[in-house]
């Protein structure tokens, strides 16, 4: 029988155990490491159930909240403002005739007339497919951007003289967005279900509906899959004008 440091296996298992040996020392200098990183992160907290990270759905109400608030007290203020200037301006009745159609065609003002309302929503919690569809993805079962935009184009594309989304009236620079579930509107937060109503001539506003190839593919899903989709003809509906900032908000380069 030969010694073993003349046996071929012999150098090769010795370097293997060495590199076990290192490859040890260095996990568990890196889980000393990571210990001290998160406990040094935490400062006596559970990373896990912080409070902080559980009330974030929270905190992003209560702004959403405060936002509603202070549009409303600018509103109001705006309101004192105009009703000054026009006492004061000493203009002549076609200036203020061309100044309240501008702010009709801005959407600062309040407007009145026939509507059409949509609403759509989310699937049911337990959604499953319609015979001949397949079995749906998570996506599936939510309202996405595009289709909510697909009905303000749509209805804008049917003569819609004002629109409003949930409490909200659009204007030229309102964006629509939608992050995960929920649409957030000239900086205030909506869950589903999402609900756009439009004044002008019901006809042409449902037609224009029907015409969307947007929607059409969108009503494939609420077929499938059960995604809500109701439209509403309304009489007399008032719409309030716009009460935000008109001012243009966009990114500038740091120096």
């Amino acid at each position: 029988m030969s010694n073993s440091a003349d046996s071929p296996e012999g150098p090769a298992r010795r370097t293997s155990v060495w590199a076990v040996r290192g490859l040890t020392a260095a996990v568990f200098a890196l889980a000393g490491l990571i210990f001290v990183t998160s406990a040094n992160t935490a400062k006596g907290t559970n990373l896990r159930s912080d409070s902080s990270l559980l009330k974030l759905s929270d905190l992003i109400r209560e702004r959403s909240e405060k936002n509603a608030e202070l549009n409303d007290s600018a509103a109001s203020v705006r309101a004192q403002i105009d009703a000054l200037a026009q006492r004061d301006d000493g203009s002549t009745e076609a200036e203020d005739a061309k100044l309240k159609a501008l702010e009709q065609a801005a959407g600062t003002t309040k407007i009145t007339g026939d509507s059409v309302s949509v609403t759509l929503n989310d699937a049911p919690p337990d959604a499953t497919a319609n015979p001949g569809y397949p079995e749906p993805q998570p996506n599936d079962l939510v309202i996405h951007q595009q289709d909510l935009q697909a009905v303000v184009n749509a209805l804008w594309q049917g003569g819609a003289r004002g629109i409003q989304v949930m409490d909200q009236r659009l204007i030229s620079t309102s964006a629509v967005r939608c992050v995960g579930n929920t649409l957030i509107l000239q900086g205030r937060v909506y869950s589903p279900p999402y609900k756009v109503t439009a004044v002008g001539d019901p006809g042409k506003l449902k037609q224009a509906l029907n015409s969307s190839t947007a929607i059409q593919n969108y009503l494939l899903y609420v077929k499938a899959y059960g995604l809500g989709w109701k439209v509403d003809e309304n009489e007399a509906v008032t719409l309030p004008g716009y009460s935000g900032t008109v001012d243009l908000h966009y990114a500038q380069p740091v120096e």
